[in-house]
């Protein structure tokens, strides 16, 4: 027989590996500090959030409170210094749907969970010149704020725990739940400059089911103004409107409307029925580029212009009006059996986002035109089923059990394009955004299956570790594998290290494959903003054949990390995670090609007529090294008050690795597929570093709240190196306080930049930035909207 020590030697190095697999939904208690029980990530009962391998982000209530936005994905850039949310603003579905990075990576390199089941995307794909620019990520700011209890962030790779876009990391948003308790809450914003009123109100409670379950409602409503930061507009003194303000740029007008639930039920001694839904609609109405009343007579010298379009003898500004509607349901059953936790479930999620514009023409259509558009339709949908098993065994050899998880996945997903009305896409079709046309309409859909084999244990005690490895098939691009493993030592109560070592991929997304539109796009020409027919076109069409496409494949990623941990004292923790993530094949959408004649030519004859082309392609590897470092301290004071310091801090870099080799075809015709603003935006687009420092007050009947966020340097390419801008670190502060009245009533008042800040403004050659109009880059972390107060009043049982 094999030698205790010789088993344990060689469990120790089957063992050393990754944080699990999917969690079983509605486990965890309430979310607190580093002692917290944590469900992301593993599967062993009872692991706190101190003894995970990877680093696990716990953010509560109070931290989702702690600011005047309630937009998730804003709440989550101010709360994880990891984490980037740009604010792009004329950048058309982009401006309804914003991409939030984590780590500086692609926005859909992150992958969501609800209650630890898959989150469908969002049917929009960034298609424009905005940070995550081919991205299709989950849209976080569909999910209410009211329904949430709290949020478990593993920023590790964990692609063998959970598949299919987790290479940056997880987001796991867990509902609240039970039959107790519930609050209503009313708010109302304004920025410093009088736009932008955000009014709101949200509402969650829970009921018993019998005494053999409960359900919980949560209902959440607000109407946001828009902003507006352009400057005048001094292009051309012929204008009617010279020297006025044209432009809207800023944040979008937004009406959201969302209602969850969740709810259990126990159907037998050992086994619950449990469910949760939402359903949400979000109206915008958000701004294009402004259409100048005259336009210049090709090829009069000096430049003689006519009207635009009597119409609008002034000139107008195209209003791309969009609903996005989300719907989602899970249903399962979980239990015990003969030793084993089991859990079986089935998940389906849509989200359709149609769009629709308004004061604009078809100027093909000349005084005819329609002045409102149908431009399409976009719709995802993803229907899962699983089935996850886990165990604890006793093995001699280790200090605590070993944990078996196990557990298989199908998963179908399906994207839609439907056409816009003829008037939007007949000849350049309608200003501002073309419809799509029925060349463009199409229906795509695919399968996948999975299976993944997890094993965990508390191997002394002072060491554990983890493996997981997990097996996908694709019906459209075949199959992949990964693997995780992670260990943690402890070497006393104060002191421990961890480290993980992975693979992951990224399948492309459906609307990557297929995504495809004629649209008007503005690039800079000889120093002029031109308008050009631009045609985005399905990789593996006869148009994008044509201009040299190639199937698209699977991203692979290797991460690794290694991280200190140190609690010298119950009141006082840090980590410092140092992370290397290597990312081959990134798909990216290629450059705005203008093309030459005989390309053109060539697509006229499949009956596409365009002056510019694009498509997704498998662009470049990338390296991304950095270091996350998270500090809290608690100072207790008399009469049950306190005081929590938090320092938070992320410096991230990344490096292009290769770029894919260019198309004969284009070579041969003088164009680049992949140029140097499409490979430098991956890479210096996001911030390098972000500190946040904070300090909360909390006493038996009132608190406060102060939190600074230094945002750190980014870089707006251009394909002409002196035309790069490199925009300075930014501070922002935000301060808040709150205020009981009796057991049940509180009120909240707080400002967001108290300082009126703002990011330095674009010089006129950058960003599109001709005569001032866009003083400031839609690529800023900050945003650009300056001072905001607000004020919500909440009750509470």
């Amino acid at each position: 027989m094999m030698s205790t020590r010789h088993q344990k030697s060689l469990l120790v190095f089957s063992l050393i590996a990754a944080a699990t697999a999917p969690v079983f939904a509605q486990e965890a208690p309430a979310a607190g500090d580093m002692q917290t029980v944590v469900v992301t990530g593993t599967y062993a009962k009872n692991r706190r959030s101190a003894d995970s391998e990877s680093p696990v982000d716990i953010i509560g209530a109070k931290e989702l409170q702690a600011t005047g936005s309630t937009e998730l994905a804003s709440v989550l850039a101010r709360v994880l210094p990891s984490m980037n949310f740009p604010r792009p603003s004329g950048a058309d579905a982009s401006d309804a749907v914003r991409p939030a990075q984590l780590r500086g990576l692609a926005p859909d390199q992150v992958l969501v969970l609800v209650n630890g089941k898959r989150r469908h995307t969002s049917a929009v794909i960034n298609v424009n010149g905005t940070s995550g620019r081919g991205s299709a990520p989950v849209d976080l700011n569909a999910i209410p704020l009211a329904a949430i209890d709290h949020i478990e962030v593993l920023r590790d790779g964990a692609s063998a725990q959970y598949g299919s876009d987790a290479i940056a990391g997880v987001v796991n948003i867990i509902l609240k739940k039970g039959p107790r308790g519930g609050d209503v809450e009313v708010g109302y914003g304004e920025y410093q400059e009088g736009d932008g009123t955000q009014k709101t109100v949200k509402a969650s409670g829970g009921f018993s089911l019998g005494d053999k379950g409960w359900l919980r409602l949560a209902a959440e409503a607000a109407d946001r103004g828009p902003t507006n930061r352009a400057g005048a507009d001094t292009r051309n003194n012929q204008e009617p409107l010279y020297g006025q303000v044209t432009q809207r740029y800023g944040d979008s007008d937004t009406q959201p409307r969302n209602v969850l639930f969740n709810a259990q039920y126990q159907v037998g001694e050992n086994t619950d029925l449990y469910a949760f839904g939402q359903f949400g609609r979000r109206d915008t109405e958000a701004a294009a580029t402004w259409r100048s009343a005259l336009v210049a007579v090709p090829g009069t010298q000096p430049p003689r212009y006519e009207q635009r379009t009597p119409l609008f003898p002034n000139g107008f500004l195209p209003l791309q009006n969009s609903e996005s509607t989300d719907a989602s349901l899970v249903a399962g059953l979980r239990g015990d059996a003969a030793g084993w936790r089991w859990d079986a479930s089935v998940d389906y999620g849509r989200n359709s986002f149609w769009l629709d514009s308004d004061n604009t023409v078809n100027q093909d259509l000349k005084a005819q035109s329609p002045t409102h558009f149908h431009l399409g339709k976009l719709t995802n949908t993803q229907s899962v089923a699983n089935l996850d098993l886990a165990r604890e065994i006793q093995v001699a050899a280790f200090s605590g059990p070993l944990t078996v998880a196990t557990g298989i996945e199908i998963r179908h997903e399906q994207y839609e394009i439907g056409a816009g009305d003829e008037a939007s896409y007949t000849g350049s079709g309608a200003q501002g955004f073309a419809g799509f046309r029925p060349v463009n309409a199409g229906k795509n859909s695919r399968s996948n299956q999975s299976a993944y084999v997890n094993l965990e244990a508390q191997v002394t005690p002072k060491l554990s570790g983890a493996l997981a490895t997990r097996y996908e098939h694709y019906t459209d691009f075949g199959s992949t594998t990964s693997a995780k493993a992670s260990a943690r030592y402890a070497f006393n109560e104060a002191v421990s290290l961890r480290g993980t070592a992975s693979s992951g991929f990224r399948a492309p997304s459906l609307a990557q494959q297929f995504y495809t539109i004629t649209t008007t796009n503005f690039s800079v020409i000889n120093g002029f903003n031109t308008p050009i027919e631009t045609g985005t076109f399905a990789v593996n069409s006869a148009a994008a054949r044509a201009i040299g496409s190639q199937p698209l494949k699977a991203e692979k990623a290797r991460n690794y990390s290694i991280g200190l941990q140190l609690a010298p004292t119950r009141n006082f923790n840090t980590s410092i995670d140092v992370y290397r993530i290597f990312v081959d094949d990134r798909i990216a959408l290629s450059a705005n090609m203008t093309l030459p004649v005989d390309l053109r030519n060539a697509l006229a004859r499949q009956g596409v007529q365009v002056g510019a082309g694009r498509y997704f392609t498998n662009a470049i590897d990338t390296k991304t090294t950095g270091v996350d470092v998270v500090s809290t301290y608690r100072l207790d004071l008399p009469n049950r008050d306190r005081v929590d310091f938090t320092l938070a801090y992320n410096h991230n870099k990344n490096e292009v690795e290769h770029v894919a080799d260019n198309p004969e075809l284009l070579t041969r015709n003088a164009l680049l597929l992949i140029d140097r603003q499409t490979v430098l935006r991956t890479t210096v687009g996001s911030p390098k570093d972000k500190l946040s420092l904070g300090i909360d007050y909390t006493a038996p009947r009132w608190g406060a709240h102060a939190q600074a966020t230094q945002y750190g340097k980014f870089t707006v390419p251009q394909n002409n190196p002196a035309f790069d801008q490199t925009y300075g670190r930014q501070w922002v502060v935000d301060v808040s306080a709150s205020l009981k009245l009796g057991q049940n009533w509180r009120v909240t008042a707080g400002i967001d930049n108290l300082a009126d800040s703002y990011p330095d403004k674009t010089t006129s050659a950058n960003n599109l930035n001709v005569g001032g109009v866009y003083p400031y880059s839609i690529w800023s972390p900050a945003g650009f909207n300056g001072r905001y107060y607000y004020a919500k009043v909440g009750y509470s049982w």
